[in-house]
């Protein structure tokens, strides 16, 4: 059983903390092999009444779980006795900056966490290039991406609002492949190890590039997407996506995307994105790392995507102070 260090435990990240997990039968049953790190006060409110899990999709509707590890900083990691063997990145992408410097002045990648393997299980494109600035063996860096629906309901609790697919690059190792396949079979999830990660990369991006700014903008639930006033809106995003991903090497065809896109929305037709998540919190959105993605690899390949243009800008201007 591999021990985990959960860097980013916000919804996704607490979430996964679950999923990795194994409660021990020695401590008052507790999670040993999962550490969480994650803001103060949410670690607070786990260390004090446990994490939080409401979900239609679990058996028992809600579960509670308690963590021998929960950490408000990288100190706090310094100074316990709990050595990581891997590492899941869970950050908002504008954040993996601050938390590549924050590992580096740590001294942690020279110490504790020497030798442990990193995962990128985040939203956006371009992560692994950010990361990689901390020279890290390539072996040790992987990614993923997940389509489970997590919402942040409060301090200390996370609400799963749809069961998805979660992919990992097909480099990993045996021993970490066999180690997530047999946590996710037995919590009921589903797990692949694509070669082809990054078609995946793009699918999710397709949809993210959709469904978050135009809910963020219109503040409704995924089910906005399908409104035929929205139609050429979408069509036109995905139009320019398509392109800007055939110049990357990743062929798709327009009606293969669209049809992705009204699939997602309709399967998550009563979520709330994880965008509009940050804007009704008056949080930064991942807009940059989504369709601030396609408007720099347009601009590099010579395209034009006016579309993301118009969303990216309407977003930033709604959301950020001049």
């Amino acid at each position: 059983m591999a021990d985990i260090l959960i860097y980013g435990a916000g919804a996704i990240g607490s979430f996964m903390g679950y999923i990795l997990g194994e409660i021990s039968e020695k401590d008052d049953g507790r999670i040993e092999n999962v550490a969480l790190l994650g803001r103060v006060d949410h670690m607070k409110a786990i260390k004090e009444h446990g994490l939080q899990i409401d979900s239609i999709d679990l058996a028992e509707g809600k579960k509670t779980l308690k963590f021998r590890h929960c950490f408000a900083s990288l100190e706090d990691l310094s100074n316990c006795d709990f050595h990581p063997e891997i590492v899941v990145v869970c950050v908002k992408t504008h954040s993996l900056p601050a938390a590549c410097r924050e590992l580096k002045q740590s001294g942690l990648l020279e110490k504790k966490l020497k030798g442990a393997r990193f995962i990128l299980l985040m939203n956006g494109m371009g992560n692994s290039e950010v990361f990689m600035q901390l020279d890290l063996p390539k072996s040790s860096v992987l990614e993923g991406i997940t389509s489970m629906g997590v919402r942040f309901a409060e301090e200390g609790r996370v609400e799963l609002k749809g069961m998805g697919k979660t992919i990992f690059e097909h480099r990993t190792s045996d021993a970490d492949r066999n180690f997530l396949e047999q946590r996710f079979s037995e919590k009921g999830f589903e797990i692949e190890f694509a070669k082809n990660f990054r078609e995946h990369q793009y699918n999710k991006l397709f949809v993210n590039a959709v469904i978050n700014p135009i809910t963020a903008l219109t503040r409704q639930k995924n089910s906005i997407v399908l409104s035929p006033a929205l139609k050429s809106t979408v069509q036109g995003v995905v139009a320019e996506a398509v392109n800007v991903a055939a110049a990357e090497g990743i062929v798709r065809t327009e009606k293969e995307v669209t049809d992705l896109v009204y699939s997602v929305a309709v399967k998550t037709s009563a979520n709330t994105s994880s965008m509009l998540q940050d804007v009704l919190k008056g949080r930064k959105t991942e807009i940059e790392a989504i369709n601030g993605y396609i408007i720099r690899r347009a601009l590099e390949n010579g395209i034009e995507v006016p579309v993301n243009e118009a969303l990216y800008g309407l977003v930033k201007s709604a959301t950020e102070n001049p």
